[in-house]
């Protein structure tokens, strides 16, 4: 396929661009020590041989990242799936739009549910520069079909990075006829109070053809909910709130973010669970007659209560309402042993934080609020 050149820097790497992708990260000393901790029974021969066998990055994907992601489940969690009934024709490309649990796994996650679906191809998945901390990491997440956010430019050029990464997700579903897989915010939630940003929207309608509503339909958007039972950054988030409060010079560092994504990989999760809501094109015209000034806040509206409607809820999201307002008003959701268990479990993560001036009172109640705003939320989108 003939890709235009102006999608080089941030595109996915082609099929004839991943033997040198794959040159470069078996030739990387730190690579190679990650990779083969996961593949136990390899050498970096063995993984030079299987790489020469993939024909493109879904190939890739399968050969190299099925069985990582079935292992991780299996040992992270207790139970998955996704529910994609609202969708009509799989044959489709889809922009899923969710909201953000884990910096890793929750488009890996999806690529392997799509897979068992019978989804003829994977996501393409929208990953900050940010996150880019090493040279083998950029390669690798290009391999698996990322394309490139670039947050780290001045405000003059924002405005054009984001047109172009628009340009490049119509041409991705027009003309490669993939799935994209994009957060609905910048970065994640940490109280799980899951909203979508009109930045996001905006950024959508910018690379189609037509109105708003004619280019947003163009890419097929899909509200995705995510809903992990336990969330392995929790306590890594509740220390981000409280240096956030008492330092205000406080920025996250690379260190804090690889340890974010190792934490969210190998944690446990409990249950596991992918919703998708009908494409938005069945409804959208419904905002046709609004003013410009007023679409994108309705429709980022709209694309919560999708999402928001289709959390699945677990004990501890009950549990974690009641304790908040210190009443039972849900008591018939969960057993005396369920909150015992919770209680105990928020116990041990407090425990592992480790602060100069450790507010505990101000840690649990972050913690609990990141188990309650699902519940809250559902219960907005419902009522």
């Amino acid at each position: 396929m003939n890709i235009p050149v102006e999608f080089d820097d941030i595109r996915p790497y082609s099929p004839e661009e991943m033997p040198a992708a794959f040159d470069r990260l078996l030739s990387d000393e730190s690579f190679c020590q990650i990779a083969l901790s996961f593949f136990k029974d390899k050498t970096v021969d063995n993984l030079r041989h299987l790489a020469a066998t993939c024909t493109d990055n879904v190939d890739f994907q399968k050969k190299f990242l099925y069985a990582l992601m079935m292992d991780l489940l299996s040992k992270t969690s207790v139970g998955y799936g996704m529910n994609i009934t609202a969708l009509s024709d799989i044959q489709r490309g889809y922009t899923f739009v969710s909201n953000h649990r884990d910096i890793v796994l929750d488009a890996a996650f999806l690529d392997i549910f799509l897979i068992e679906k019978g989804f003829p191809t994977t996501v393409e998945i929208a990953i900050g520069d940010n996150l880019l901390i090493t040279p083998w990491i950029e390669t690798l997440v290009r391999l698996n079909k990322s394309f490139i956010v670039k947050r780290s430019v001045g405000v003059r050029e924002m405005l054009e990075s984001s047109r172009l990464m628009s340009r490049y997700m119509h041409f991705a579903i027009r003309q490669k006829h993939e799935n994209i897989w994009i957060a609905q915010r910048e970065g994640r939630a940490k109280d799980s109070d899951d909203r979508t940003q009109e930045s996001v929207l905006k950024m959508m309608a910018m690379g189609g053809e037509g109105t708003p509503i004619e280019s947003l339909k163009e890419l097929n958007i899909v509200p995705l909910t995510i809903s992990y039972e336990y969330d392995p950054c929790d306590y890594l988030k509740a220390q981000e709130f409280q240096l956030k409060r008492d330092v205000p010079e406080f920025k996250k560092t690379q260190a804090d973010d690889l340890k974010n994504m190792q934490t969210g990989i190998f944690g446990y999760k409990g249950q596991i669970h992918y919703e998708a809501a009908p494409c938005i094109n069945v409804w959208i015209d419904e905002l046709k007659d609004l003013p410009k000034n007023r679409f994108f806040g309705e429709l980022a509206r709209r694309m919560d209560i999708e999402i928001h409607s289709r959390y699945h809820l677990y004990s501890n999201n009950y549990i974690a309402a009641d304790m908040l307002d210190a009443t039972s008003r849900f008591s018939d959701k969960y057993t005396p042993e369920e909150h015992n268990n919770f209680e105990e479990y928020l116990n041990q993560r407090l425990a592992l934080i480790q602060l100069p001036g450790k507010d505990e009172a101000f840690l649990r109640e972050r913690i609990l609020v990141m188990y309650a705003n699902p519940l809250r939320n559902y219960i907005n989108a419902t009522v």
